[in-house]
């Protein structure tokens, strides 16, 4: 909805799944036509035919805010279950999908990136360089693993409930 506001073309997830968000929003993204669309390498023939022949259109720009798990905990009070349906799963799993593909694949997890990413994108016709696509995918490693550590940390100090 942020990116759509600005005035950019965004295609919605169910519209390239053909499922609705489903369980109370628990599974979105976790489907062959959006893992594939991430993950397909550009410049590998066999990966390009498979797209091709199961119409998978390739994703080349990612960009996730992960629910708020450390937010949510740190409120007081917090029930066990609150904190478990702040663990995101599809959104760190299509951040380390893009990272990986970052050859192909832009990420972004920073709102402050974008005005850099737009003034780029403007300057190379749509596309950011190897450079920053690593510097992205970088970034995505170090939030993944902040994000899975909190996570950890917090179920080590609770009990089930």
């Amino acid at each position: 909805e942020f990116i759509e506001k600005l005035g950019y073309k965004v295609t919605p997830v169910e519209t390239l799944t053909g499922y609705p968000s489903i369980f109370g929003g628990r599974v979105k993204t976790l489907h062959p036509a959006i893992f594939g669309g991430i993950l397909y390498r550009r410049d590998d023939a066999g990966d390009v035919k498979q797209a091709a022949e199961y119409k998978i259109p390739p994703i080349d720009l990612v960009i996730v805010d992960l629910y708020p798990f450390e937010e949510t905990v740190a409120k007081p009070n917090v029930t066990l279950a609150e904190a478990i349906e702040n663990i995101d799963i599809g959104g760190p799993t299509m951040l380390r999908s893009a990272s990986k593909n970052f050859k192909d694949v832009a990420v972004v997890t920073d709102n402050n990136d974008f005005d850099n990413i737009i003034k780029e994108m403007k300057a190379n016709k749509g596309d950011l360089s190897s450079k920053t696509r690593l510097e992205l995918a970088k970034k995505v490693f170090r939030l993944t693993s902040k994000y899975d550590n909190a996570i950890a940390d917090y179920l080590t100090k609770v009990s089930a409930q």
